[in-house]
Protein backbone atom coordinates (compact mmCIF):
# COMPACT_ATOMS: atom_id res chain seq x y z
CA UNK A 1 0.00 0.00 0.00
CA UNK A 2 1.43 3.40 -1.11
CA UNK A 3 0.55 6.05 1.92
CA UNK A 4 0.57 8.94 -0.92
CA UNK A 5 -2.02 11.42 -2.54
CA UNK A 6 -2.42 13.56 -5.10
CA UNK A 7 -4.82 16.47 -6.02
CA UNK A 8 -5.78 17.98 -8.87
CA UNK A 9 -4.10 21.18 -8.72
CA UNK A 10 -0.94 21.99 -11.05
CA UNK A 11 2.18 22.59 -8.70
CA UNK A 12 3.53 25.79 -8.71
CA UNK A 13 5.76 28.21 -5.98
CA UNK A 14 3.94 30.94 -4.53
CA UNK A 15 3.61 32.73 -1.30
CA UNK A 16 1.32 30.93 1.14
CA UNK A 17 -2.05 31.99 0.40
CA UNK A 18 -3.60 32.05 3.93
CA UNK A 19 -1.72 35.07 4.86
CA UNK A 20 -4.03 36.92 2.69
CA UNK A 21 -7.38 35.17 3.43
CA UNK A 22 -9.83 37.35 5.36
CA UNK A 23 -11.04 35.74 8.90
CA UNK A 24 -14.50 34.28 7.75
CA UNK A 25 -12.63 32.19 4.76
CA UNK A 26 -9.63 31.29 7.32
CA UNK A 27 -12.23 29.91 9.63
CA UNK A 28 -14.38 28.55 7.12
CA UNK A 29 -11.49 26.30 5.34
CA UNK A 30 -10.36 25.43 9.07
CA UNK A 31 -13.60 24.48 9.96
CA UNK A 32 -13.92 22.14 6.51
CA UNK A 33 -10.33 21.04 7.08
CA UNK A 34 -11.25 19.43 10.81
CA UNK A 35 -14.81 18.03 8.90
CA UNK A 36 -12.75 16.32 6.33
CA UNK A 37 -10.32 14.70 9.46
CA UNK A 38 -12.92 13.07 11.33
CA UNK A 39 -14.58 11.96 8.21
CA UNK A 40 -11.51 10.14 6.53
CA UNK A 41 -9.99 9.29 9.91
CA UNK A 42 -13.50 7.44 10.93
CA UNK A 43 -13.60 6.03 7.64
CA UNK A 44 -9.89 4.74 8.01
CA UNK A 45 -11.06 2.92 11.36
CA UNK A 46 -13.37 0.97 9.66
CA UNK A 47 -11.03 -0.64 7.40
CA UNK A 48 -10.69 1.91 4.22
CA UNK A 49 -7.34 2.65 3.73
CA UNK A 50 -7.40 3.43 0.45
CA UNK A 51 -5.02 6.31 -1.20
CA UNK A 52 -8.24 8.82 -1.78
CA UNK A 53 -8.92 8.45 2.13
CA UNK A 54 -5.49 8.45 3.23
CA UNK A 55 -5.37 11.68 0.84
CA UNK A 56 -8.28 13.24 2.33
CA UNK A 57 -6.58 12.94 5.92
CA UNK A 58 -3.40 14.26 4.74
CA UNK A 59 -5.60 17.65 2.91
CA UNK A 60 -7.35 18.36 5.95
CA UNK A 61 -4.00 18.23 8.13
CA UNK A 62 -2.69 20.94 6.14
CA UNK A 63 -4.69 23.22 6.99
CA UNK A 64 -3.67 22.80 10.53
CA UNK A 65 -0.65 24.43 12.76
CA UNK A 66 0.79 21.04 13.21
CA UNK A 67 1.72 21.05 9.36
CA UNK A 68 3.31 23.94 9.87
CA UNK A 69 5.01 23.20 12.91
CA UNK A 70 6.38 20.37 11.19
CA UNK A 71 8.00 21.93 8.66
CA UNK A 72 9.44 25.21 11.20
CA UNK A 73 11.35 22.06 12.42
CA UNK A 74 12.89 20.58 9.04
CA UNK A 75 14.01 24.04 8.23
CA UNK A 76 15.73 24.02 12.25
CA UNK A 77 18.24 21.46 9.70
CA UNK A 78 20.02 23.39 7.40
CA UNK A 79 20.44 20.78 4.26
CA UNK A 80 16.12 20.19 4.76
CA UNK A 81 15.46 24.64 4.92
CA UNK A 82 17.95 23.77 1.12
CA UNK A 83 15.40 21.50 0.09
CA UNK A 84 12.54 23.52 0.87
CA UNK A 85 13.76 26.97 -0.01
CA UNK A 86 14.65 25.71 -3.30
CA UNK A 87 11.11 23.30 -4.20
CA UNK A 88 13.44 20.98 -5.03
CA UNK A 89 11.36 18.47 -7.16
CA UNK A 90 13.48 16.42 -9.41
CA UNK A 91 12.19 15.26 -13.07
CA UNK A 92 9.33 12.30 -13.26
CA UNK A 93 11.68 8.81 -12.44
CA UNK A 94 12.41 7.31 -15.63
CA UNK A 95 11.56 3.63 -14.41
CA UNK A 96 13.23 2.23 -17.75
CA UNK A 97 16.35 4.54 -17.32
CA UNK A 98 16.63 3.41 -14.18
CA UNK A 99 16.62 -0.26 -15.01
CA UNK A 100 19.83 -0.06 -17.40
CA UNK A 101 21.47 1.19 -13.93
CA UNK A 102 23.75 -1.92 -11.82
CA UNK A 103 21.27 -3.75 -10.22
CA UNK A 104 22.65 -3.37 -6.52
CA UNK A 105 22.14 0.55 -7.73
CA UNK A 106 19.45 2.72 -5.92
CA UNK A 107 18.08 3.06 -8.85
CA UNK A 108 17.82 -0.02 -10.18
CA UNK A 109 16.32 -1.71 -6.94
CA UNK A 110 13.95 1.35 -6.68
CA UNK A 111 12.54 0.99 -10.66
CA UNK A 112 12.50 -3.23 -10.11
CA UNK A 113 10.36 -2.53 -7.20
CA UNK A 114 7.98 -0.83 -9.08
CA UNK A 115 7.96 -2.47 -11.89
CA UNK A 116 7.24 -5.50 -9.79
CA UNK A 117 4.39 -4.23 -7.47
CA UNK A 118 2.73 -1.81 -10.30
CA UNK A 119 2.99 1.00 -7.86
CA UNK A 120 2.89 4.71 -9.55
CA UNK A 121 6.39 6.69 -9.41
CA UNK A 122 4.55 9.86 -10.01
CA UNK A 123 1.78 10.35 -7.29
CA UNK A 124 2.83 13.82 -6.17
CA UNK A 125 1.57 14.76 -9.80
CA UNK A 126 -0.59 17.72 -9.00
CA UNK A 127 0.32 18.53 -5.62
CA UNK A 128 1.26 22.33 -4.83
CA UNK A 129 4.12 23.72 -3.23
CA UNK A 130 2.74 27.08 -1.98
CA UNK A 131 3.56 26.68 1.34
CA UNK A 132 6.76 24.94 2.91
CA UNK A 133 4.00 23.08 4.68
CA UNK A 134 2.66 21.84 1.29
CA UNK A 135 6.23 21.40 -0.34
CA UNK A 136 7.22 18.80 2.26
CA UNK A 137 4.18 16.58 1.80
CA UNK A 138 5.07 16.73 -1.80
CA UNK A 139 8.37 15.85 -1.22
CA UNK A 140 7.10 13.00 1.16
CA UNK A 141 4.88 11.40 -1.65
CA UNK A 142 7.29 11.76 -4.45
CA UNK A 143 9.78 9.46 -2.34
CA UNK A 144 7.40 7.53 -0.54
CA UNK A 145 8.30 4.33 -2.05
CA UNK A 146 12.00 4.98 -1.79
CA UNK A 147 12.01 5.83 2.27
CA UNK A 148 10.59 1.83 2.40
CA UNK A 149 13.45 0.26 0.10
CA UNK A 150 15.94 2.34 1.98
CA UNK A 151 14.77 1.05 5.81
CA UNK A 152 13.14 -2.28 4.48
CA UNK A 153 9.74 -1.88 5.61
CA UNK A 154 7.09 -3.59 3.27
CA UNK A 155 4.02 -2.23 2.18
CA UNK A 156 1.57 -4.43 4.43
CA UNK A 157 -0.02 -2.51 6.85
CA UNK A 158 2.13 -3.44 9.58
CA UNK A 159 5.08 -2.14 7.31
CA UNK A 160 3.15 1.21 6.05
CA UNK A 161 2.61 1.86 9.83
CA UNK A 162 6.51 0.78 10.90
CA UNK A 163 7.54 3.20 8.58
CA UNK A 164 5.20 6.11 9.57
CA UNK A 165 7.01 5.62 12.81
CA UNK A 166 10.10 5.92 11.44
CA UNK A 167 9.59 9.59 10.56
CA UNK A 168 8.89 11.02 13.69
CA UNK A 169 11.95 10.92 15.64
CA UNK A 170 13.23 12.61 12.28
CA UNK A 171 10.80 15.47 12.76
CA UNK A 172 7.03 16.03 14.13
CA UNK A 173 5.11 14.60 11.23
CA UNK A 174 1.34 14.91 11.66
CA UNK A 175 0.14 12.26 8.82
CA UNK A 176 1.92 9.76 10.49
CA UNK A 177 0.95 10.51 13.66
CA UNK A 178 -2.89 10.00 13.03
CA UNK A 179 -2.01 6.88 10.71
CA UNK A 180 -0.33 5.32 13.82
CA UNK A 181 -3.01 6.22 16.40
CA UNK A 182 -5.62 5.08 14.13
CA UNK A 183 -3.97 1.42 13.20
CA UNK A 184 -3.57 1.07 17.59
CA UNK A 185 -7.41 2.12 17.77
CA UNK A 186 -8.40 -0.12 14.51
CA UNK A 187 -6.62 -3.31 15.97
CA UNK A 188 -8.04 -2.90 19.50
CA UNK A 189 -11.20 -2.78 17.92
CA UNK A 190 -11.32 -5.27 15.40
CA UNK A 191 -8.19 -7.77 15.26
CA UNK A 192 -6.20 -7.34 18.66
CA UNK A 193 -4.08 -10.26 17.70
CA UNK A 194 -2.27 -8.27 15.61
CA UNK A 195 -1.59 -5.94 18.31
CA UNK A 196 2.08 -7.13 19.04
CA UNK A 197 3.32 -7.55 15.79
CA UNK A 198 2.03 -3.71 15.31
CA UNK A 199 3.77 -2.53 18.13
CA UNK A 200 6.94 -4.24 17.28
CA UNK A 201 7.06 -2.58 14.03
CA UNK A 202 6.12 0.88 15.60
CA UNK A 203 8.99 0.38 17.89
CA UNK A 204 11.93 -0.65 15.41
CA UNK A 205 10.86 2.27 13.18
CA UNK A 206 10.84 4.72 16.09
CA UNK A 207 14.32 3.34 17.61
CA UNK A 208 15.42 3.02 13.49
CA UNK A 209 13.96 6.77 12.80
CA UNK A 210 16.43 8.15 15.98
CA UNK A 211 19.72 6.70 15.03
CA UNK A 212 19.49 7.36 11.46
CA UNK A 213 20.37 10.46 9.60
CA UNK A 214 17.86 12.93 8.23
CA UNK A 215 16.09 11.18 4.88
CA UNK A 216 14.35 14.12 4.18
CA UNK A 217 17.27 15.87 3.12
CA UNK A 218 18.76 13.30 1.01
CA UNK A 219 18.66 14.04 -3.00
CA UNK A 220 18.64 10.54 -3.56
CA UNK A 221 17.94 11.58 -7.63
CA UNK A 222 21.14 12.70 -7.93
CA UNK A 223 22.87 9.30 -6.15
CA UNK A 224 20.43 7.03 -8.39
CA UNK A 225 23.79 4.73 -9.36
CA UNK A 226 25.15 4.26 -5.31
CA UNK A 227 24.70 0.97 -4.52
CA UNK A 228 21.75 0.42 -2.23
CA UNK A 229 24.11 -0.94 0.80
CA UNK A 230 26.14 2.12 0.46
CA UNK A 231 23.44 4.16 1.10
CA UNK A 232 21.86 2.60 4.38
CA UNK A 233 25.56 2.45 5.62
CA UNK A 234 26.37 6.41 5.11
CA UNK A 235 22.77 7.03 6.68
CA UNK A 236 23.04 4.98 9.51
CA UNK A 237 19.70 2.42 9.01
CA UNK A 238 20.15 -1.20 9.18
CA UNK A 239 17.26 -1.81 7.45
CA UNK A 240 14.34 -4.63 7.76
CA UNK A 241 14.78 -7.63 6.79
CA UNK A 242 12.08 -9.44 5.40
Amino acid sequence: MQLIHSTNSNISVTTDPKQNQNPILKGLKSFLAKVLIVKSFTSMLFGDNSLKTVGELADGLLETPAYALMAHHLNQDPDCAVLIRDRYIPPVHDLDRLLTYPSDSLGYIYAAYLKKTGFDPNLHAGMTTESDAKYVELRLSQTHDLWHIITGFDTSEIGEIGLQAFHLPQFPYPLGTMLIANSLISATLMAPETLPQLLGAIAQGLQMGKTAKPLFAQKWEEGWEKPLAQWQAELNIQPIQN
